[in-house]
């Protein structure tokens, strides 16, 4: 059983700074991509950043590009979201996702099956 753990959230005032963590457990954690995403009140979900399995290649939606950092350590078995500079529309539950399949190439639109509960981020102007 695949679990995923986030923290890190919190409140923090535009241009200010927070990093996420969500820890893995369940199976090898360096074998599977990694992703964040996050969900606005009345919004839908959305794809914030992703890792491959190695760490090796990341991808950022367009609105968070050159602002947040996705980053992953294999041997905690943890992804971390440094995000900086931050907006009050990066206001959302932010989410940890894992890939199901092993060594996938994974891309902005891959489909993860498995999800933590999430964290809070708030941004005031």
């Amino acid at each position: 059983q695949v679990q995923l753990v986030e923290s890190g959230g919190g409140s923090v005032q535009a241009g200010g700074s927070l990093r996420l963590s969500c820890g893995a457990s369940g199976r090898t954690f360096s074998n599977y991509a990694m992703g964040w995403f996050r969900q606005a009140p009345g919004k839908e979900r959305e794809f914030v950043a992703g890792i491959s399995w190695s760490g090796g290649t990341t991808y950022y939606a367009d609105s968070v590009k050159g602002r947040f950092t996705i980053s992953r350590d294999n041997a905690k078995n943890t992804v971390y979201l440094q995000m900086n500079s931050l907006k009050p529309e990066d206001t959302a539950v932010y989410y940890c996702a894992a890939d199901s399949v092993p060594f996938r190439v994974v891309s902005t639109t891959t489909r993860y099956a498995y999800w933590g509960q999430g964290t809070q981020v708030t941004v005031s102007s």
